[in-house]
Formats: C-alpha cells, sequence, structure tokens
C-alpha cells in the first residue's frame, strides 16, 4: 500500500511539473509576441525616419543590445491623419500602450465612432473574451486587458491599455488610430 502511494504522490508531482511548465511555455511565448510586435513598431518609426526596415539589417552583437534596451524602455510612434496632421502619440513598452492625443485637436468622445467602435467592439470585447479565458482557467485574472481613458469634460486626452499581446498591440494600434482618424474628419 506504500508502494502505492508513493507512486500517486510521483505522479500528482509529475502533473503539477506539467502544469507549471506548461504555463511558462505559454508565458515564454505571449512574451516573444510582444517583442516582435514592439520590433516592428520600432522598424516602422525607424522607416520614418529613413532607415530601412530592421530585418533588412544584419545586426551585430551591439545592435542587437541596443534594440534590447529600446524594447525595454518606451517607444513613440506618430499617429497621422491622411493629410499628414498629428492626432496622437502612442507609447508602447513591453506589454502596454499609452495614446496621448496631441494638444492641439479637441476629439469629444461622443463623436462615432469612439463609444460605438473602439470602445464597446474592440476594447469591451477583448475584456470579454479574457474574462472567459479566466473562468476557463487559461489566464490568470492579473493577465487580463485593462485599459483606461482619460478625458476632460468629454475631450479625449488619453488612452492607456495594459496587458496587451503582440496582436492585441497591432490590432489596438490599427483601431486606435483609425477611430481618431474618423473622429478628426468630423471637426
Amino acid at each position: 500500500m506504500a508502494i502505492e502511494e508513493n507512486s500517486a504522490a510521483k505522479t500528482k508531482k509529475l502533473v503539477e511539473l506539467k502544469t507549471a511548465l506548461e504555463k511558462k511555455v505559454e508565458d515564454t511565448e505571449t512574451e516573444l509576441r510582444s517583442l516582435k510586435a514592439l520590433l516592428e513598431l520600432v522598424s516602422e518609426a525607424l522607416l520614418e525616419k529613413g532607415f530601412r526596415r530592421a530585418e533588412a539589417l544584419k545586426p551585430n552583437a551591439a545592435q542587437t543590445a541596443a534594440t534590447e534596451t529600446v524594447i525595454k524602455e518606451e517607444t513613440t510612434v506618430p499617429l497621422k491623419s491622411a493629410s499628414g496632421n498629428l492626432l496622437a502619440n502612442l507609447h508602447v513598452t513591453q506589454n502596454s500602450m499609452r495614446v496621448t492625443v496631441a494638444g492641439d485637436k479637441e476629439l469629444s468622445v461622443k463623436t462615432p465612432p469612439f463609444q460605438q467602435f473602439l470602445v464597446d467592439r474592440v476594447l469591451k470585447k477583448m475584456q470579454e473574451k479574457d474574462d472567459k479565458a479566466v473562468e476557463e482557467g487559461k489566464i490568470s485574472r492579473d493577465k487580463c486587458l485593462s485599459y483606461e481613458l482619460a478625458v476632460d469634460g468629454d475631450i479625449l486626452r488619453e488612452i492607456k491599455a495594459k496587458n496587451l499581446s503582440a496582436d492585441r498591440l497591432r490590432e489596438l494600434k490599427s483601431s486606435i488610430h483609425w477611430t481618431l482618424e474618423k473622429m478628426y474628419e468630423k471637426t
């Protein structure tokens, strides 16, 4: 009987170890996706300054270290209208973003498609998906998307979002840029 208990204890330990390893792999893959998204944003910013895409360059150890330093810090990408007017600046860190609306822009949160599209169909849907993943045990509560809107009266000043994967970072950048441009066209 002692042999059976010992075998059951070992099996339990192996299951716990397997679960921990699966979580570590998932976390590492999420971090890798975030790093790839940030690298893409850095490449886009460099393109705007006339540099070649990062994958066209063969980085040496010093360049790789410099890129890793940039990723750990904040990267800023301007979001401009089709006519070239600065709408906002997108500040990106490893798994979060902050969008600051340009000081000369008065974009009301009441202007479509802000609430109906960006808040209701993008941000809230992402949160609902994360809430479901928490209920199913796929992610922990601290990995859920959270966002915050800074508003002065009804004028949008800033959008903050945390716990973003690389895919969500790209999706949010695109959705926010499109939304701000449509709002700007209506002013």
